[in-house]
């Protein structure tokens, strides 16, 4: 599992003037939460770009005035028109204390009804999981490979590693292979001429 490193500023005014003072001079405000502790600190953008805008779920690692906690992302808070990031919440892993996180949900394999001409519909990208920080993982796969067109699967046909518990409903679908509309009217037209 990927880890990034972010160098954190401990902060000890946290009215609104000092959050707005923090933002002025180009940083994030950060709160870490972890069992019985709250930390206020200030990162640089630079630092949790990399944790925030990709896809893939990684760790940080968050050096507080030499104290480090190995923490993930529990909330961003973005500024409604500009998009720029405006506060991150941040959990620390304890071991011992389960986490609920959403992880990339990948697709190995092709499946049969793509090589046929149909389309695959991915409709989740993320799966909600609860683990223990040791048995964390950073993504689930699913092979695709048996999937037909008109076909769906869904959140109870993934296998999830040990150790590791799917929390989103069972029944959602995760992906369909849709049959292109060409394929349906010579389908229909095949069943017409035999009529």
């Amino acid at each position: 599992m990927e880890v990034i490193a972010i160098n954190g500023y401990p902060r000890t005014d946290l009215g609104k003037k000092g959050t707005k003072a923090v933002r002025s001079e180009g940083k994030i405000p950060c709160v870490l939460y972890s069992p019985g502790l709250s930390e206020h600190f200030a990162a640089e953008i630079a630092g949790v770009r990399h944790l925030i805008y990709t896809p893939d779920f990684k760790v940080a690692e968050i050096d507080v005035a030499g104290k480090k906690y190995r923490c993930i992302v529990k909330d961003v808070q973005y500024h409604p028109v500009t998009e720029k990031i405006l506060h991150i919440d941040f959990l620390s892993l304890v071991e011992g204390h389960a986490v609920k996180v959403e992880v990339p949900l990948r697709f190995t394999g092709t499946a049969i009804g793509v090589k046929g001409g149909g389309k695959l519909q991915q409709k989740m990208r993320r799966v909600k999981v609860k683990t223990m920080p040791e048995n964390m993982v950073s993504e689930l796969t699913m092979d695709i490979s048996k999937l037909d067109m008109g076909q769906s699967i869904r959140v109870r046909d993934i296998t999830p590693p040990k150790n590791v518990e799917i929390l989103s409903s069972p029944s959602t679908p995760v992906a369909t292979i849709e049959i292109p509309r060409a394929l349906r009217s010579a389908a229909a037209s095949a069943e017409k001429a035999k009529k």
